[in-house]
């Protein structure tokens, strides 16, 4: 896959640049490029991470960061079993724990929340930072909203973390899924509170928070370019009317005639048509010759 110009590889992590020393020093420079390009597009182009993600790990499958790279990288298009497999293979090879929130969420992914659930609960969890343990938290509380136990993931949210004023890195998120419970819980003024809060704790935009805060205050956002192309739609629309107005009144139209319907003698309807143009010419028609000449012709559309 093609590398941009700007990309030297230099810009990795110093610690997985010093990974890549153990291989040749070219491989290495590759390697470090397309797992730069992983960085760059995971957010933006899952796809496209992924495709150098690839290139990495057949350029370099025994280094823990390369396959680090691939488990995100297929975490970020939905493919979790290839993303535990990947996570796995960098644990056994660092004996790092910091992926294990994210495999459990493989394991949700894959649905498997009991799975999630029990590693949850393992000695692992107690292991991870502050950061990993908040994580593992809310994990934890997707693996039991799952399994439809909205209560229980409530409480499982309920930590002091959560009720700290205190704004970490995970405070935006953390009070998002709890608002998020709230309403699933049909506790809507409370959810309304937590994504207020979730609100001041997101500086960088996080979530959505904001748009599920207005939603709930009835508040309806229109897109101005949706507007445009609907004032765009309706002045087509009227230069064709009066296109078509126009046209109607430069063509010719036949003749009128008036129809009107008289009783015979006999009890009858005879047809009797006057041209508007000439005299009083009259043309009456009974019993079969009627049934046969008096139909109207197909109204052109």
């Amino acid at each position: 896959m093609p590398i941009p110009e700007d990309v030297t590889g230099e810009e990795i992590d110093k610690d997985v640049r010093q990974e890549l020393q153990s291989l040749p020093k070219t491989l290495a420079e590759d390697v470090a490029k397309n797992l730069v390009m992983v960085a760059r597009l995971i957010d933006e182009d899952p796809e496209g991470a992924y495709g150098y993600s690839k290139v990495a790990q057949r350029l370099a499958s025994r280094v823990a960061a390369v396959r680090e790279a691939a488990g995100f990288a297929a975490y970020a298009n939905q493919k979790y079993g290839e993303a535990l497999a990947e996570f796995r293979a960098a644990r056994r090879m660092t004996g790092n724990l910091e992926l294990w929130p994210l495999m459990a969420d493989c394991e949700r992914g894959l649905g498997r929340p009991e799975k999630a659930l029990d590693m949850a609960g393992a000695p692992e969890v107690h292991k991870l930072d502050k950061a990993g343990q908040v994580e593992m938290r809310l994990v934890a509380a997707g693996a039991r909203r799952d399994m439809g136990q909205l209560d229980a993931a409530i409480v499982t949210l309920q930590s002091p973390e959560l009720a700290s004023h205190s704004v970490q890195p995970w405070t935006a998120r953390l009070r998002y899924a709890y608002a998020d419970a709230l309403l699933a819980a049909g506790r809507e003024s409370e959810a309304r509170e937590w994504f207020a809060k979730a609100v001041e704790a997101d500086k960088d935009g996080s979530t959505d928070a904001s748009d599920r805060l207005a939603e709930l205050d009835g508040v309806e956002f229109v897109d101005a370019l949706d507007d445009e192309a609907a004032d765009d739609e309706a002045a087509d629309d009227e230069a064709a009317d009066d296109e078509a107005a126009d046209g109607g009144e430069k063509g010719e139209s036949a003749p009128a005639e008036d129809v009107t319907e008289d009783v015979t003698e006999d009890g009858e309807s005879a047809r009797v048509v006057e041209d508007t143009q000439g005299g009083d010419e009259a043309q009456d028609t009974q019993g079969d010759e009627g049934t046969q000449n008096g139909g109207t012709e197909p109204r052109e559309h």
